[in-house]
């Protein structure tokens, strides 16, 4: 669809009021007007997809394989810039992981263990609710993309995001892959030939490996994960009741990053 440059502006200009204007950003989250706002777009019922992280068989060195693999698949870069890091998985503490969790009181194992975060692939992403161009968008499965050609760079998804999930592409990301130094970096995984570059002043994040999914096979990570140490990830359908993250979710105590702005993450942790 085509918009000329005075729609443009109307549109980016709107945009602009609500998610740095009279509205703070968090007032974007709040539970009863996201889902009012988001309750057109569509979640397919064949397919629900949702991740459970099993806490207690995750550590650092396991983090740091399925972080490797991903973003090896992906081609995200490595800048070894804290400014310009590019990040599908990462790590974090329980205070900042869980900050809605207060109790001074947490079994000291859980305050030291390290969780792995990634983008959430909201029920009702509010990314979607300010993207001005839509070029970010949430499939019937409700995974939620970004559509590079589409994006302008305007970064009020990643204000909107409340889980820091998106990274911005503040140079060209393909200058690392013709660099000699990556496979000095890292020899175990070089550029990935078969996956496209992004470009310069685009958003980007975890897409559930929705590129894998299509040919019938899990995410990367979680695929590696299980190859360490099984059910460290668990993936599958929500709309299924038989499928294995319900039966685990059945059985074992988990929670959610920020349930209570309203968004429905999709990435449960078992603590």
């Amino acid at each position: 669809m085509a918009v000329d440059r005075r729609e443009f502006l109307k549109i980016a200009g709107a945009s602009a009021v609500l998610a740095l204007g009279g509205k703070e950003v968090v007032d974007i989250l709040v539970p009863g007007e996201v889902e009012a706002s988001m309750k057109d777009l569509p979640i397919g019922q064949e397919k629900r997809w949702a991740m459970v992280v099993d806490t207690t068989k995750m550590d650092d060195n396991l983090i740091k394989r399925c972080q490797e693999v991903c973003h090896h698949i992906h081609n995200v870069p490595d800048l070894d810039s804290p400014k310009e890091e590019i990040k599908w998985i990462w790590e974090d503490d329980y205070e900042h992981t869980f900050p809605e969790q207060e109790n001074e009181y947490v079994a000291e194992k859980i305050e030291k263990r390290v969780f792995p975060l990634l983008c959430n692939q909201c029920t009702n992403p509010p990314c979607c609710r300010v993207c001005p161009t839509q070029a970010t968008w949430q499939r019937e499965d409700g995974i939620v993309l970004i559509d590079e050609h589409r994006c302008i760079g305007c970064r009020f998804c990643m204000a909107a995001c409340p889980y820091g999930s998106r990274s911005f592409n503040w140079g060209d990301p393909r200058r690392v892959m013709e660099d000699d130094q990556l496979k000095k970096l890292n020899p175990d995984f070089p550029a990935n030939p078969d996956y496209p570059t992004r470009t310069k002043g685009v958003v980007e994040k975890c897409t559930f490996c929705e590129e894998r999914l299509a040919e019938g096979k899990l995410p990367a990570c979680v695929e590696t994960a299980n190859k360490i140490k099984k059910g460290a990830l668990i993936f599958g359908d929500l709309a299924d009741p038989q499928s294995e993250v319900r039966k685990v979710l059945r059985e074992r105590y988990s929670i959610r990053r920020k349930p209570e702005l309203g968004t429905g993450p999709n990435v449960y942790y078992i603590i």
